[in-house]
């Protein structure tokens, strides 16, 4: 046994999700939206820039609806 978690991650941060998705250009974009209201997830105002989101997960953003699905 090695102690290891050997299980993939299959999470992504809001803030990277949102640059992937190509909606903002930069990482200081992403925290300034995130962090200002601007990002729904799941129907809900998310602060978090940092917030782990998982396969299944809506993110919400300037008109647009992302689905989290990897």
């Amino acid at each position: 046994m090695t102690g290891r978690n050997d299980q993939p991650t299959d999470t992504i941060d809001l803030q990277d999700f949102l640059k992937l998705q190509g909606v903002v250009q930069t990482g200081g974009e992403a925290k300034f939206r995130v962090q200002g209201g601007e990002v729904l997830l799941n129907g809900e105002v998310e602060t978090r820039r940092r917030k782990k989101l998982r396969r299944g997960d809506v993110v919400e953003y300037a008109g647009q609806t992302m689905k989290v699905d990897w």
